[in-house]
């Protein structure tokens, strides 16, 4: 009986976390193909320039859209259906996709006509100034389609439905892929453009995904039509549940963030290395982004159905299996790294290949802890806990991770590597204390909670 309940609820998951990790890879992928690419085609300078830049960028979409208002109104719309208030569903997907279009307006005008001054505050120089520039400026404008159909995606993971946002995914990535080769290298016609063609490329496929997801919304269960008066209770109730979590993203993003630049004063072998390993070691959190996706969207029906013990029991199967498939990435990322690295830079580079491998072992320790965090982050969202989740993730990585870095990397100048064990101790640490957390809210005292 246990094992058939244990099952149900492994193929209830996998049903939702696998479009939603296939997306999350897809999505990846984009930043990936176009590290890639422009590395076989301009090496460091173009790696350092595309890296750097998209750090920039989606630093602020993770933080006011993606893990912001999308995982708010996923939580919110999953708890609303749970409870059958369709109505109140329809209400707050309607208010969180307006909200989010002023937001999206907003950050594409600032990095349309600052991102010059945006990368020589954050460090940019040089060659890598100059690529980094023309690459931000023309992905800005695939940005705004991007930021809106990640609010899109939200309201239909609330719903259940993974599937959708994987095939808007699917269509970005098909055409990026095709049009990073052809204006990257200059084939079939198109003129050689390098990292603008990387740029153009990622924006077509961004407008590409948008009117996909756009063509879909008929499949909700409700309308939405971005009419009609805000509701202030609404708002407030949004409002206190996506601060804090995009407060979560940042005090993680923007840490990462200056980490990054720190790097960049170890000069350019140290942090193309860095890059590429970053960008490798990306893919894997994918899977582990997947599992807190469903967790948010099950654990948030079961809530709104007043049933903690399945809300548990989702909670703890997707912990396990994020675990198990995360563990085996820590495995590749353990015995192939030099073969991975070798995939994103001229054979020739053998220093940068060396370095680069050393940063992935490192980062193989990493792998369960941040699958912990992620789940967990997750279910506690989904309980409509946002608050505690920011409040973990601010003092390990502002108190742990940033005065590491700042003592190790800024001031002492030792190798990349010492950023890697930085980041295993600080996603260890976190993992800890959202064990005992986790423990405190589903099980010791759950009616508090």
């Amino acid at each position: 009986m246990i094992k058939s309940a244990f099952l149900n609820r492994s193929k209830e998951i996998i049903k939702l976390a696998i479009p939603a990790v296939g997306e999350m890879i897809l999505y990846m992928l984009i930043w990936v193909f176009d590290t890639l690419m422009v590395g076989k085609h301009g090496g460091q300078i173009s790696v350092s320039a595309v890296g750097f830049s998209s750090e920039i960028m989606y630093t602020f979409i993770n933080i006011l859209i993606a893990m912001g208002l999308s995982i708010s109104i996923t939580s919110i719309v999953a708890r609303c259906l749970g409870a059958r208030e369709h109505k109140k569903a329809e209400d707050m997907a309607d208010l969180g996709v307006k909200i989010g279009g002023v937001i999206a307006v907003l950050v594409f005008l600032i990095f349309f006509i600052f991102s010059k001054n945006i990368l020589s505050l954050a460090g940019a120089k040089g060659d890598v100034l100059t690529l980094g520039y023309r690459y931000m400026r023309i992905c800005s404008i695939g940005l705004f389609f991007n930021m809106v159909t990640n609010l899109l995606n939200g309201v239909f993971r609330g719903c259940k439905n993974t599937k959708t946002p994987l095939y808007g995914a699917a269509i970005l990535n098909i055409v990026n892929l095709s049009l990073d080769y052809a204006l990257i290298f200059g084939k079939f016609g198109f003129p050689e453009l390098g990292v603008e063609g990387a740029a153009i490329a990622t924006t077509i496929g961004n407008v590409c995904a948008f009117l996909f997801i756009l063509s879909q919304l008929k499949k909700l269960p409700f309308k939405i039509s971005l009419k009609g008066k805000v509701n202030f209770n609404y708002l407030k109730e949004l409002v206190d549940l996506a601060v804090p979590s995009g407060l979560q993203e940042g005090a993680f993003s923007i840490v990462r963030l200056l980490s990054v630049m720190m790097v960049m004063k170890l000069g350019s072998l140290a942090f193309s290395a860095n890059q590429i390993s970053v960008t490798i070691e990306s893919i894997s959190f994918m899977p582990g982004w997947g599992f807190a996706i469903s967790a948010v969207s099950l654990v948030g029906h079961s809530i709104g159905e007043k049933d903690l013990k399945g809300a548990r029991e989702y909670a703890n199967t997707s912990l396990l299996l994020a675990c198990i498939v995360m563990g085996f990435f820590s495995l590749v990322f353990l015995f192939f790294s030099e073969n991975l690295v070798r995939l994103f830079i001229k054979s020739d580079e053998v220093e940068v290949i060396a370095l680069g491998a050393a940063c992935l072992m490192i980062g193989s320790i990493q792998q369960i802890p941040t699958a912990i965090d992620m789940v967990l982050s997750g279910s506690l969202k989904g309980m409509g806990d946002t608050k505690t989740p920011f409040r973990i993730v601010l003092f390990c990585n502002w108190c742990i991770r940033l005065p590491l870095m700042y003592y190790f990397i800024y001031l002492k100048r030792m190798p990349v590597t010492y950023f890697w064990w930085i980041t295993s101790l600080q996603w260890t640490v976190e993992a800890a204390i959202f064990i005992k957390i986790y423990r405190n809210k589903f099980y010791k005292n759950p009616l508090k909670s």
